[in-house]
């Protein structure tokens, strides 16, 4: 399956048991009428969809040589209109600086700047429901270690993200 024209989302896969817990915790305290996906970690907004056959065959090979990443859920996160989980994880940020180094002069102005690694469980609220919810899941979100499970690919499309392709680490 090919994204066509559309812009490429790359984000870091969870494990299994943090997916569902956040993707729980989005259902719920999201806006249903913009929750089209489950929970996330970005690492590109929009990578080139002219790129995507690269892009595809850079990645393969790049999680082919990448054992899984360490990371850690370090509790919550304000986004002002909204709540986080903050994720901490050195190497997966080098992980991510590779992958922009690769497509240098292709990224736009926002994914040349290392992200803060997060899942949004909330946004697009106001400031004040955003620090009722922070309060209510206070102490709820435990400092963990984890580590990513790999990499997937999406297409975006304006609404749902359209799934191209999972690249799990494989790496000793």
């Amino acid at each position: 399956m090919s994204g066509g024209d559309a812009p490429l989302i790359l984000t870091a896969e969870l494990p299994a048991d943090l997916q569902g817990r956040f993707t729980d915790l989005r259902t719920e305290h999201f806006p249903p009428e913009r929750n089209y996906l489950e929970a996330h970690v970005t690492l590109f907004h929009a990578l080139p969809a002219q790129c995507e056959d690269e892009v595809r065959r850079y990645l393969a090979r790049l999680v082919g040589e990448t054992s899984p990443v360490e990371g850690r859920v370090e509790g919550l996160m304000s986004l002002g209109g909204g709540t986080a989980i903050k994720l901490v994880s050195p190497d997966m940020l080098e992980l991510r600086d590779r992958i922009a180094d690769h497509f240098h002069g292709m990224l736009t102005n926002q994914d040349q700047h290392r992200p803060r690694l997060h899942v949004t469980i909330q946004n697009k609220v106001t400031s004040k429901e955003a620090k009722a919810l922070q309060a209510q899941l206070e102490g709820v979100i435990q400092p963990r270690d984890f580590a990513f499970r790999g990499l997937a690919l999406y297409a975006y499309r304006g609404g749902p993200w359209e799934f191209l392709r999972r690249f799990a680490f494989r790496g000793k």
